[in-house]
């Protein structure tokens, strides 16, 4: 699986709750937005990050997710009010989310209620779902975030709540990884100053590699070698 260098934002959503009958978004609302963006397989440092205040209170269970409150949304605009600055946010690029269905299916809800006609997320952008890939790279196997971000070696021990910025950068280091390493690795050295090292991995179209084997003579001569070496100390690696 290999990364396009095109522009891809990375997003995560929190909200109200969910259903665990019928339509998962049904009747719930978005109360967070975040998204960082990729260019080249960086990350730039472009983000966009919004709370949002929904038609509803939040579900109690939701709360101990995410830890947003009803009183911290008070004075936090609807979804209406920043709808065009995340469609401005997103325009082109392809879009990244774990388990997309349920990100998607909450935005394209948020569009409908708006009341106007309004394409869903899927028609005005491509969308990748990580979850869908971790799936076909670890059949049988948990994939969820906090598991990939251990799988991966990525540190997410500040992530002790929810958060949709948060989790979209964490998901943006976990994407980097499933499609091709990481791209950079940051050296501490005796002083302050750090080196980058760039890491490249191998992809399974990489020519094969030629193995030529060793002639008896040369066999013959290696044994003979190690019988020298044996005499003053002690061969481990003998064939």
């Amino acid at each position: 699986m290999k990364a396009t260098n095109q522009r891809i934002i990375v997003f995560d959503t929190e909200t109200t709750g969910m259903n665990k009958a019928g339509p998962h978004y049904e009747g719930h609302g978005i109360v967070e937005i975040g998204a960082v963006e990729i260019i080249d397989r960086k990350l730039t440092g472009n983000s966009f990050h919004v709370y949002i205040k929904p038609d509803r209170t939040i579900d109690p269970e939701a709360i101990a997710v995410h830890g947003i409150t009803d009183e911290f949304l008070r004075d936090k605009p609807v979804y209406a009010d920043i709808h065009q600055e995340f469609m401005d946010f997103i325009d082109g690029a392809e879009l990244v989310a774990h388990n997309a269905s349920f990100d998607t299916g909450f935005m394209d809800y948020e569009f409908h209620k708006m009341g106007a006609n309004i394409a869903k997320i899927e028609d005005i952008c491509h969308v990748t779902d990580t979850l869908a890939m971790a799936k076909r790279l670890f059949p049988g196997k948990r994939n969820n975030l906090d598991i990939l971000c251990s799988r991966y070696g990525i540190d997410n021990s500040h992530r002790t709540l929810h958060g949709a910025l948060l989790d979209a950068e964490i998901l943006a280091d976990v994407y980097l990884m499933m499609t091709g390493g990481q791209t950079s690795l940051r050296l501490s050295s005796g002083n302050d100053s750090t080196t980058e090292s760039s890491i490249r991995h191998l992809g399974n179209n990489r020519k094969v590699l030629k193995v030529i084997h060793a002639t008896a003579d040369e066999l013959t001569a290696h044994q003979d070698r190690l019988d020298l070496i044996g005499k003053k100390a002690d061969v481990i690696w003998r064939l």
